[in-house]
């Protein structure tokens, strides 16, 4: 029965099969040529890297304005109204946006389809959740038109089959998932002025704008500089490799966080596989550094990282280390020693000349402490976070056909 497997108790019956083309009163896509238009302000622009395939909202931090005159050929055929359905029909097929309320003027460029729905049968914002689910994700990317190259036409996006409820459930449906999208947009809020605090906080510390003192209220002694190498040891010779391990590389390491663990056998281990860790040992990424995807390793066992990583061992208040090598001036002064555009890269020797300004340990431990609460904070909000985007994705697994 073509039911969805979770549902509001007021509603019954069978969901209706129908092609996207017959509830549709216009599909097309943008035009080309869009670029002669461009200026610091004027209508928005909006773009196939606009859209979304994790939702419907708008991503609108690279946002394009253009100078164009809406009653022309093209303004006319791309202009942009609430409750649009976009759709992107080029190179990562099936991306969605939707078109909110008071949106103000807007045009689309030739990757995005442009579906505009009959008002009187649909919900536009229901149709913009069911087509960004992965199901019907999926049944858009097997109707690539182009073979090698990836694509759309008009004809093909008007029929994509989706089965739909009357009108009333999908409104229930539409607005319940907005108040869940409202709380997802709520924490993403938190996680970034969080993480704003905290690149603000940084910058004073380790400008020395901000002093903590002793725990008697004194102050405490000035800070002095080191070059790396002074107070840290880096790339220290390893004992021979165990004959199997856990394997670090450059994928394994997102944001400070161990994401995934590889065991692999020494004989069969990449050649890169080099760096034998010890517990507080710090990874820094030496490749393209301003990743800033370090690892503060706070393990025991067998665990081996790739030499894309310097090890660095320290009697210093590790945790400080790990903070300081993650400021803007050492990741700024580490970009200047890099060699290579597209991969830039520091050896360790560049590296551990680096100049650093450093206070005495117990002020070290001061300050550790407090960053290391604010990425605690941090952390918690952003596996709420996580968790309710899962929650999310679940729902829209049972709650369309």
């Amino acid at each position: 029965m073509s039911v969805p497997k979770l549902r509001f108790k007021e509603f019954t019956g069978e969901w209706k099969l129908i092609k996207l083309g017959k509830i549709a009163d216009k599909i097309t896509s943008g035009a080309r040529d869009w670029a002669q238009y461009y200026s610091e302000n004027g209508s928005k622009f909006i773009r196939m890297t606009n859209l979304s395939r994790e939702g419907i909202h708008l991503k609108l931090d690279d946002l394009k304005f253009v100078n164009v005159k809406a009653e022309s050929s093209d303004g006319q055929r791309t202009s942009l109204i609430h409750g649009d359905i976009l759709i992107s029909i080029t190179a990562e097929l099936g991306k969605i946006g939707w078109i909110p309320p008071n949106f103000g003027e807007a045009f689309i460029n030739q990757h995005t389809g442009l579906v505009r729905l009959k008002k009187e049968q649909t919900d536009s914002l229901f149709i913009a959740y069911l087509l960004s689910t992965a199901k019907l994700n999926k049944q858009i990317n097997r109707l690539n038109d182009s073979g090698a190259k990836s694509g759309l036409n008009l004809p093909t996006i008007a029929s994509i089959n989706i089965h739909l409820p009357k009108i009333s459930e999908q409104n229930k449906i539409a607005n319940f998932l907005v108040t869940i999208d409202e709380k997802i947009a709520q924490l993403t809020q938190k996680c970034e002025l969080l993480a704003r605090y905290k690149k603000g906080v940084m910058q004073q510390i380790f400008s020395q704008e901000l002093r903590f003192k002793d725990d008697d209220g004194s102050d405490f002694p000035d800070w002095e500089t080191y070059k790396l190498k002074d107070i840290v040891n880096i790339n220290p010779k390893s004992a021979k490799l165990p004959d199997s391990f856990i394997y670090i590389d450059l994928e394994s390491v997102k944001d400070g966080y161990l994401l995934f663990e590889n065991r692999i056998e020494l004989e069969t281990a990449p050649s890169r596989a080099q760096r034998l860790l010890q517990k507080n040992d710090i990874l820094y990424q030496t490749v393209r550094p301003y990743q800033r995807n370090n690892l503060l390793f706070d393990k025991s066992g067998d665990y081996v990282a790739s030499t894309g990583y310097a090890q660095i061992r320290t009697d210093q208040n590790t945790k400080f280390i790990f903070q300081l090598l993650y400021s803007d001036d050492f990741v700024n002064d580490v970009l200047a020693r890099c060699t290579g555009t597209s991969y830039p890269a520091i050896d360790s020797t560049s590296l551990s000349e680096i100049q650093v300004n450093i206070p005495d340990i117990p002020e070290q431990t001061k300050i550790a402490n407090f960053l290391t609460s604010i990425d605690e904070k941090i952390t918690e909000a952003q596996t709420y976070l996580d968790t309710v985007k899962q929650y999310k994705q679940g729902l829209l697994q049972q709650l369309f056909v």
